[in-house]
C-alpha cells in the first residue's frame, strides 16, 4: 500500500509521492494551524520540520473567544510568510523525506493544548526529541498500516502519526466513522495496528466478526477495564493488546500488558508517589505557561501494588472524583461495576449540583437490550457498590458525549 493518508470523511486519498510533490511545491508557511482537514494538519508538521519552524495546533472547532483566551489571537493571517524555493529540500521519494525528517531539527518545537476531561485547556510544547520518546523505527514496522483514531492536535494523535510517518507506514482515519465505518476500514485496508482511547473500542462492541489482520490494540487516555481487554481479544484474535499511559505535558511515559504499570529503569528517579498521586520529575516535562517545580503533580490518583520494585494502577483523575455528601466517588469505579450487567454497552457518570448533598451521582447509559431498565440497573448495583455511589439520575442514550479526543466528557 502507497497511501500516505486515506480519510473516507474529507474524500481524501492520498500517495506518498503526492505528499512530497505538494510540501516541495509549498510557497508560504504559518506556524499557525487550525483545520478539520486531517491531511493539512499532517502536512503542515512535516512542513514545520523541514524548514525547522515552530508550529502550533489548533482545535478545527475552536471558537474565536476560545482562540483569544488561548493564544491571543483570533486572526493569523499576518503570521503567513513566504517560502524561499531553497529552504524546502528536493526529495525524490519517501525513503529521503523519512531520512531528513529523522535529523532532529535544532530550533524546531510543536505546540498543542492539553485536552482533558474537565477544565480549561493549557498550552504545551514540545521539541523533537520529547515527541518521539517512544517511537520505534524498525524493518519490523516498515509495513504496519495504522488505523487513525484520535483527533490529529493532539498528543495521542500526535504520537501516533509520528510513529506512522517515521517508519513510511499508511495512516487510515478512523476518528469519526460510526461503527460499521470502522469495520468496513479495518477489513478493506488491512489494518495492522489501532491505538484509541476505550471509549473508541467500546464503540465497537459487542461485534460478532473477528479482524486478524490486527496485530497490535493500543489503548489509552482512560482507565481500561478486563471486560473490554476481553471483547477486543476475541475480535482481535491475533492482537496484542497494550495499555499505555502517556499526558500532552510528557508524552508517554508507561506501558503495560494489563492495568498494572511499572517504571522503566532509565525513569526509576524521575518518577514519585506521594499522597496516591503520580508525580513526574520536570525534567520529562515539555514547556508550558504554567510554573513547575522540580516535580509536576499530574493529578492522577494510582492504587500502589508494590514499592520495591514500584508497580501500581491508575485509579482516576483527582479532579473528576465526586463529592457526595462528603464521600468521595470515583466515576470510573461505577462505570466499571455497570459494564458487568450483560445489555449495557456502555456507560457514562457525571455529577450534578445538589443543594443537600453537594453533588449527586448522574449516569448515561448506552444499552444493546431493552430489557435494561433503571429498576434492573439499581438492583443490579445494590449488590456491588455502596448505596451513595448508585447514580440517582439514569438516562437512556443512543451514543455518550465525549471530548474532542474521543474520551468520555466528565462535566
Amino acid at each position: 500500500m502507497n497511501y500516505f493518508l486515506k480519510d473516507i470523511n474529507n474524500e481524501r486519498l492520498i500517495t506518498w509521492d503526492f505528499l512530497i510533490d505538494d510540501i516541495t511545491n509549498s510557497s508560504i508557511y504559518s506556524p499557525y494551524c487550525k483545520s478539520a482537514d486531517y491531511y493539512t494538519v499532517f502536512k503542515h508538521i512535516i512542513l514545520s520540520l523541514l524548514l525547522d519552524e515552530e508550529i502550533i495546533l489548533l482545535d478545527s472547532d475552536f471558537t474565536e473567544s476560545e482562540l483569544i483566551n488561548l493564544t491571543g489571537h483570533s486572526d493569523y493571517t499576518s503570521f503567513i510568510k513566504p517560502v524561499g524555493k531553497s529552504k524546502v529540500p528536493i526529495l525524490d521519494n519517501k525513503h529521503e523525506l523519512i531520512e531528513k525528517l529523522s535529523k532532529c531539527p535544532d530550533k524546531w518545537k510543536i505546540t498543542l493544548f492539553t485536552s482533558g476531561t474537565t477544565g480549561i485547556p493549557k498550552k504545551v510544547s514540545h521539541d523533537f526529541k520529547s515527541i518521539t520518546r517512544f517511537v520505534k523505527v524498525s524493518e519490523r514496522n516498515k509495513n504496519s498500516i495504522w488505523g487513525f483514531a484520535y483527533n490529529p492536535t493532539h498528543m495521542a494523535g500526535i504520537q501516533v502519526f509520528f510513529q506512522a510517518l517515521l517508519n513510511g507506514n499508511s495512516i487510515i482515519r478512523l476518528f469519526g466513522l460510526d461503527t460499521q465505518g470502522i469495520y468496513a476500514e479495518i477489513k478493506n485496508n488491512g489494518i495492522t495496528h489501532i491505538s484509541a482511547t476505550p471509549t473508541f473500542y467500546r464503540l465497537l462492541l459487542p461485534c460478532l466478526e473477528t479482524f486478524p489482520s490486527v496485530e497490535r490494540i493500543t489503548s489509552g487516555g482512560e482507565k481500561f477495564n478486563e471486560k473490554t481487554f476481553k471483547q477486543l481479544k476475541s475480535i482481535f484474535p491475533n492482537a496484542k493488546i497494550t495499555n499505555v499511559y502517556a499526558s500532552t505535558e510528557a508524552g508517554t511515559l508507561f506501558a503495560s500488558q494489563n492495568d498494572i504499570f511499572s517504571i522503566r529503569p532509565e525513569f526509576e528517579n524521575l518518577i514519585r508517589i506521594e499522597n496516591n498521586e503520580l508525580l513526574i520529575h520536570r525534567s520529562l516535562m515539555g514547556s508550558t505557561d504554567a510554573e513547575i517545580d522540580e516535580w509536576y503533580h499530574t493529578g492522577d490518583v494510582i492504587d500502589m501494588v508494590t514499592k520495591d520494585p514500584l508497580k501500581f494502577r491508575f485509579v482516576n483523575r483527582k479532579s473528576e472524583m465526586i463529592n457526595v455528601g462528603g464521600y468521595k466517588v470515583n466515576p470510573t469505579e461505577v462505570e466499571e461495576a455497570l459494564l458487568a450487567l450483560p445489555g449495557i454497552k456502555n456507560v457514562r457518570i457525571y455529577p450534578k449540583s445538589n443543594s443537600i448533598l453537594g453533588n449527586i451521582i448522574c449516569c448515561e447509559v448506552v444499552r444493546s437490550s431493552n430489557q435494561i431498565t433503571e429498576s434492573s440497573i439499581r438492583a443490579f448495583l445494590q449488590s456491588r457498590i455502596q448505596e451513595y455511589k448508585i447514580p440517582r439520575v439514569i438516562r437512556f442514550v443512543e451514543e455518550l458525549s465525549t471530548t474532542r479526543t474521543g474520551k468520555l466528557k466528565r462535566n
